[in-house]
């Protein structure tokens, strides 16, 4: 993969965080099937790829806490 579109998927991923714990679950079930569907494509199976990363995405969101300043 090249050093570019490795940058810019870094980038997207911190950029998704959110300031609430709805915030977060749903910024991270879209990132998590976004990452599902690109690894399942791997295997032949973007579709269940998406829906575990979804899952496993929107709960890590849920459950995690905002840094305070």
């Amino acid at each position: 993969m090249p050093r570019r579109l490795l940058a810019t998927i870094a980038v997207l991923l911190l950029a998704g965080c959110g300031q609430t714990p709805g915030g977060r679950a749903v910024t991270g079930g879209l990132m998590g099937a976004g990452a599902g569907a690109a690894i399942g494509s791997f295997s032949g199976n973007a579709g269940a790829g998406a829906l575990i990363g979804a899952g496993v995405g929107a709960v890590g969101g849920a459950v995690t806490a905002p840094r305070n300043p």
